[in-house]
């Protein structure tokens, strides 16, 4: 399993980016795919999920109405879309593929929301 993710960076208080991860290495196409966020001296967070169609998607209650995860099949990669950001959003986002019952774990990218 490789995954490549970019996207990250710092941006203001009520900024936009957004984060991109691009997989192999298993069949993304049926895979839920899932973004986690781990703030400094703080847990892991479970940002958003989406099933491997890509019709159903969850979000934790502190994005919600402002992330938007999203998938293309067709090319292997799920999309982190990040409006209305907050300082409090700042942390290492991951993108975590869940298939045949293991998460996997990249690097991670560094979002910081600063003035």
């Amino acid at each position: 399993v490789q995954l490549v993710q970019s996207g990250g960076g710092l941006v203001q208080p009520g900024g936009s980016l957004r984060l991109s991860c691009a997989t192999s290495g298993f069949t993304f196409r049926s895979s839920v795919m899932r973004w986690y966020r781990q703030a400094p001296g703080k847990g892991r967070e479970l940002v958003a999920t989406i099933n491997g169609p890509g019709d159903t998607t969850n979000y934790a209650d502190s994005v919600k109405g402002r992330f938007t995860i999203s998938r293309d099949n067709a090319k292997n990669t799920v999309y982190l879309q990040m409006n209305s950001l907050k300082p409090e959003d700042t942390a290492v986002y991951y993108c975590v593929p869940y298939y045949m019952g293991s998460e996997y774990w990249g690097q991670g990218t560094q979002v910081t929301v600063s003035s």
